[in-house]
């Protein structure tokens, strides 16, 4: 005959959810347990337990700032805002906890030479603003300077300096140009030479390996001549002791 008196097994799948899984089921029992105490004294003095608590399951939010106001803000989260204690911070409001951000827009703006990139265009207007003769030619050659390196960084080959200065002249609509006989800086590309560096290791580790074989042969000699000096006085003992009728004393 079978008992009807099964046990009744207590899984996740039939407890409450946890609003913030990073405190716990047990810190979320202790919520509801202050929700139900009968005076606010009561439900003051175990909710700073239950803070200290908080802040010890969770040392990483000591860095944020507004360290205690966010735990009391998790408190009031967590019992669904049903705990009635004197918290030293308002009260959040679950419209301020799902409010949503406005959505970012994204600039939809034509780069007119990628290689380049945006921020040469925003160069050059701010060059084509200065009033003043001398620091505009400094400032015009600083832009070359950039879009020089930017070009050798995007293709990886080198450029003259004819196609820069008609580059500029041509993004600055023909407000900016370069003397043709300035020399703008020397910029080349350097691949990765890490390979090269592995292989000189490895050059050096062989030679040390190929010194280290050869002390090593000369230890092994060494020891090939002890052997042979060894089985040799051997040798002599066994025949002495067959000249005295083989016996060994």
């Amino acid at each position: 005959m079978a008992l009807n008196n099964t046990p009744e097994f207590d899984y996740n799948s039939t407890r409450n959810k946890l609003i913030l899984t990073e405190y716990g089921r047990n810190v979320q029992n202790m919520v509801k347990y202050i929700i139900a105490l009968p005076t606010k004294e009561e439900r003051n003095r175990y909710a700073q337990v239950v803070i200290d608590l908080m802040g010890f399951l969770n040392p990483h939010l000591r860095d944020v700032a507004d360290f205690k106001h966010k735990l009391w803000d998790h408190l009031h989260i967590i019992s669904d805002y049903q705990i009635d204690v004197d918290s030293p911070y308002p009260k959040p409001s679950p419209e301020q906890i799902h409010l949503k951000p406005a959505p970012l827009r994204y600039p939809h703006q034509r780069i007119k030479y990628k290689h380049y990139g945006k921020t040469i265009e925003l160069m050059i207007e701010k060059a084509k603003s200065i009033e003043e003769p001398e620091r505009k030619r400094h400032m015009v050659q600083a832009v070359a300077n950039f879009m020089k390196m930017a070009y050798v960084q995007w293709n990886k080959d080198s450029v003259a300096d004819e196609s820069i200065i008609a580059d500029l002249y041509a993004l600055s609509g023909g407000t900016l140009k370069l003397d043709e006989n300035v020399n703008l800086n020397r910029v080349e590309f350097r691949p990765n030479n890490h390979p090269q560096n592995n292989n000189n290791n490895n050059r050096g580790r062989t030679n040390n390996n190929q010194n280290n074989n050869n002390r090593g042969g000369g230890g092994g000699g060494a020891r090939t001549n002890n052997g042979g000096g060894q089985r040799n006085n051997n040798n002599n003992q066994n025949n002495r002791n067959r000249n005295n009728g083989g016996k060994k004393y």
